[in-house]
């Protein structure tokens, strides 16, 4: 420890007085955290160079040593936040956390076994220091009367500092907490469920721009269609469809609307039904997306990705306060990408823009605002047909269609605000509005091919609209029922979908040689008054309620429920308009048993519901009831070390209500399919040596037609392989004269899957594998990324049997950035 090292009074772990406060509310960096064991117990070292600037102000209560240091902030030098933790470093001691409270106070707790622990603070050229003793040392306050605590045993000597856990530089792969599955910041270990985080380090290390595929690191999920040849579309998870992504705990994108990756922090995958919190959703999951949101301290970053297929996409993301006491902060990330394809004729060109700003009202009170906008120019593409049971066999990269140039754009503005009542009650609002708009001229394929040879290509002119208006207002506390801990949330969410869709049609198709096409085609005008359009407008109140219980240390409950009421009104599809009142109570029950620290057994019950996108008729003419999702799921998930984690889940869901043709008219329907899907999972992800990451999967997934009229029960569903697997690996030098060098290499098997879910189509199962070089140096980082290194044909995804889309053969994409 340095020479000038001085006490701060303490009398029993409770601080009588404070550090002198500086002049200016500047914010202090708190860069990092070390723990070294001492003969009374142990050193947390928080390192700054400015220690006594900091304000300690102390909160302890009943056996925890609580202590608030405002004006700091844990921040690791790449701006990145972080928190650690440390479980029983020594006797008496359970627990020692420190974590960022909110954008400028950081928590300290230590939790005594039987009592309050004693602790006292130390400024040192270091930084500011937590002595920690053991129970064989510390003075013990006078034992209650149900107190019956035997002696603590000695300490143990260490020679070696004892290992926190980081999240943060050093959880590169691995992120402990997660808030999709409980909408609170729960630890993924004690949620009854499988969760897995694909944090922002993914994304950097495999260069995608498309999230579909850093989306083939978590088991379970498959691409549902590559809308227009765009990454735009939908998900099968678990075998069930999810139309687009969720953004911020909102249900805001559709099959329709492209995402980029440029302000994503992380992406949660929730697996299993999620209306309890989120409302309409199909069982089988929901991919939650979480941006990035506004630092304390200047950051400033800059990238340059270039690749064949004439690819190239400058980026950059800076933040920072606006203001000299922090109270105002800021972020913005703005990307362009212009880039050809495999695909002939095929390009995108985008343009992409999200500011953020969180103003700090105080210490209990912020308010974030953020604005997104997206526009993008592409070619409509459906990809290729099927002949017979298979793709048809010509080049993946032949275009079935005549090209046009389609523009589809996305505006989003929002706000949060958030009050803490206490420092255990909190009220959370939020609002999100999102307009995606399509249109242009497009000729497309998509349809069955006349003699196996000819393709009819429609020439259409559309204008379609969709906006999504959400409200949430959220309660979120923390009580005892005696021993009892309860973490109840109890929210309200208003939204509010409209769709308006108007197409010009030609009626006549054109015919294309798919072997011998001819593109010089003059199109055909499309006509001044529209041949067809609808609008449809959908309204939904939910209530939901929840409460985390935690019985023991090693023994929780997650109970749930949330009612929904749906209206609904179209025009268009039919000549007098149509309206439908419905509702729905979707609960949830989980187990979460941990036998050791490092195990946790789990059990759970839920359900899902989704009405049917658009209108049926039945012979009685009465509106379908929403289809209903219900799963039973039991998983272990394994710390196997304080940096690395994996999850075994194994689960089946069974979805009713699902319509099919009704078999005395098949112009009307009748709702009595269903659908099942059962599988086995398992995941794993985080560090395994100092400098070597990795993240693997494996799914086994048996998705089938269980009941139906017209679809042959025992049809696999589409898109879904029975097994798959995918491990991304990465090392990086850790020393030496090459430190910074680091190697990826990424393997992906999928399994058979069909087209279609009458099974007419099959595509094939392929085995493609990634790698990547890259080589860091202080601020700046240089890479080389490889994508299908052996330039394997395979088939990415389907929309149906004549709408295939192949994947990419070999890609290579170079990238240099640079952060200040």
């Amino acid at each position: 420890m340095g020479q000038d090292k001085i006490k701060l009074p303490v009398t029993n772990a409770r601080i009588i007085a404070q550090t002198s406060a500086p002049t200016q509310q500047t914010l202090i960096l708190i860069t990092g955290v070390k723990a070294n064991s001492t003969e009374k117990g142990v050193e947390v070292i928080l390192e700054t160079t400015q220690g006594e600037q900091l304000q300690v102000t102390n909160r302890s209560t009943g056996n925890n040593f609580i202590a608030d240091i405002t004006t700091g902030q844990l921040q690791l030098p790449n701006g990145d936040a972080f928190t650690y933790r440390s479980e029983k470093p020594i006797n008496g001691i359970t627990e020692i956390t420190v974590a960022n409270l909110d954008a400028n106070t950081v928590r300290v707790t230590v939790v005594g076994e039987k009592a309050l622990p004693a602790v006292e603070l130390f400024d040192d050229d270091a930084g500011l220091i937590l002595a920690v003793e053991s129970t064989t040392t510390a003075t013990q306050p006078p034992a209650t009367p149900t107190s019956d605590a035997p002696p603590a045993e000695p300490i143990a000597q260490q020679d070696d500092p004892i290992e926190l856990v980081v999240t943060g530089e050093q959880d590169r792969y691995r992120v402990p907490t997660a808030s999709t599955a409980t909408k609170t910041d729960t630890p993924v270990r004690d949620i009854p469920g499988s969760i897995q985080v694909i944090p922002r380090q993914i994304l950097e290390d495999q260069k995608t721009t498309r999230i579909q595929e850093v989306l083939q690191n978590v088991s379970g999920v498959n691409k549902q269609g590559n809308y227009g040849g765009t990454d735009a579309g939908g998900y099968r998870i678990r075998g069930f469809d999810q139309d687009g992504n969720f953004r911020n705990g909102f249900n805001d994108t559709d099959f329709y609307s492209l995402v980029d990756t440029a302000n994503i922090d992380r992406i949660e995958v929730l697996k299993g039904p999620a209306s309890v919190l989120f409302g309409q959703a199909e069982p089988g999951g929901i991919i939650n997306v979480v941006t990035k949101q506004p630092l304390r301290t200047p950051y400033y970053a800059a990238e340059l990705n270039v690749g064949n297929y004439a690819f190239y996409r400058p980026s950059f993301d800076i933040s920072g306060p606006l203001t000299d006491d922090g109270s105002l902060l800021y972020r913005l990330n703005v990307a362009y990408q212009n880039s050809g394809s495999f695909r002939d004729y095929n390009f995108l060109e985008r343009v992409f823009v999200a500011p953020v700003i969180t103003w700090n009202i105080s210490d209990r009170t912020s308010l974030t605002f953020d604005l997104e906008y997206q526009d993008n120019d592409y070619l409509f593409d459906r990809g290729i047909p099927s002949i017979g049971d298979r793709p048809a066999p010509i080049p993946i990269s032949r275009f079935v269609g005549l090209p046009h140039v389609y523009n589809d754009s996305t505006f989003r503005i929002g706000y949060r605000l958030e009050h803490d009542f206490s420092k255990d009650w909190q009220l959370r609002n939020a609002f999100s509005f999102v307009s995606g708009k399509s249109s242009g001229t497009y000729a497309y394929g998509g349809y069955d091919l006349i003699d196996d040879q000819f393709a009819p290509i429609y020439v259409s002119r559309d204008e379609f609209t969709r906006d999504i208006y959400t409200l949430q207002t959220e309660v979120v506390g923390k009580f005892k029922t005696g021993s009892i801990v309860h973490q109840p949330l109890i929210g309200v969410e208003l939204r509010r979908n409209t769709w308006k869709y108007t197409s010009f049609d030609v009626a006549d198709p054109i015919l294309l040689d798919i072997f011998n096409p001819n593109y010089d085609v003059e199109l055909p005008a499309t006509p001044d008054e529209s041949t067809f359009s609808y609008t449809t407008r959908r309204d939904t109140l939910g209530i939901y309620v929840q409460d985390q219980i935690t019985f023991a240390d090693n023994l929780k409950l997650l109970v749930g429920g949330r009612f929904d009421a749906f209206q609904r009104k179209e025009e268009g599809f039919s000549e007098t308009a149509s309206e439908e009142s419905l509702s729905a109570f979707s609960p949830r029950i989980g187990i979460v048993y941990q036998p050791i620290q490092a195990i946790s057994l789990y059990a759970s019950y839920s359900q899902s519901f989704k009405p049917d996108r658009f209108f049926g008729r039945s012979a009685s003419n009465e509106p379908f009831k929403p289809t209903r999702g219900t799963q039973y799921e039991v998983g272990i998930k394994a710390d196997i070390s304080e940096k690395l984690s994996a999850t075994l889940a194994a689960y089946e869901i069974t979805k009713t209500n699902v319509v099919t043709s009704d078999p005395n008219d098949p112009n009307l329907s009748v709702q009595v399919g269903e659908q099942r899907s059962r599988g086995i999972e398992l995941d794993i992800g985080g560090e395994i040596v100092p400098g070597w990451n990795i993240i693997a999967s494996y799914t086994y997934t048996d998705a089938i037609t269980s009941k139906d009229n017209t679809i042959p029960v025992g049809n696999r569903i589409d898109n879904v392989p029975e097994h798959a697997a995918s491990l991304w690996t990465s090392y990086e030098l850790q020393s030496g004269d090459l430190k910074g060098l680091g190697f990826g290499l990424g393997l992906y098997y999928v399994g058979d899957r069909y087209a279609d879910v009458e099974n007419t189509s099959l595509l094939s199962s392929y085995f493609r594998t990634d790698s990547a070089i890259y080589y860091k140096r202080d601020n700046w980082r240089l890479a080389l990324n490889f994508r299908n290194l052996f330039n394997e044909t395979y088939y990415e995804t389907s929309q149906a049997r004549n709408t295939i889309y192949p994947g990419a053969p070999f890609t290579v994409i170079g990238s240099f950035s640079i952060q200040f």
